[in-house]
């Protein structure tokens, strides 16, 4: 089951929307490109991009299901076994950073999170939802992290 984990996460880490790309840029001159600027909020959710601690990988367990939260740029998703499949965004909203998702199956357990603290290794994210507070380690290079429970060979 763990490998399949890694497996998504590996998959969702390198997908996009294909052809995207950092607009921000400025051209050799130094100059701001002539490139319109995107909108901060082009969804009109009023959210902006969320910060570089954000981006990556992150897993928890949660009631016995291992939950895997991927943040790449703006865009957001949940994967948790049983089938959960969540996406949305991730950045800053008035002043904090937010996570705004929807999810199949018509779950709400996770649609709107707040971002109580990040740093390089963890992640915690209280959600509106009945899950509450969860606390996320960050995956690196495709390798799920130590001190996750394993579950018994049945």
């Amino acid at each position: 089951m763990a490998a399949g984990l890694v497996g998504a996460l590996a998959l969702t880490a390198c997908g996009g929307g294909g052809g995207g790309g950092d607009h921000s840029s400025t051209n050799p001159s130094g100059t701001a490109s002539a490139d319109p600027a995107p909108s901060s909020s082009a969804d009109g959710s009023g959210v902006t991009g969320a910060s570089g601690k954000l981006q990556g990988s992150w897993l928890a367990t949660s009631g016995g299901t291992i939950v895997a939260l991927v943040i790449d740029g703006k865009q957001a998703g949940v994967f948790a076994t049983g089938g959960t499949v969540c996406s949305g965004t991730a950045g800053t909203e008035s002043g904090m950073q937010m996570i705004h998702l929807t999810c199949s199956k018509g779950s709400k357990d996770r649609t709107t999170g707040m971002v109580d603290s990040v740093d390089g290794t963890s992640m915690k994210v209280t959600w509106s939802g009945k899950v509450g507070q969860e606390t996320y380690t960050k995956a690196e290079g495709g390798k799920l992290p130590s001190g996750l429970p394993t579950a018994a060979a049945r």
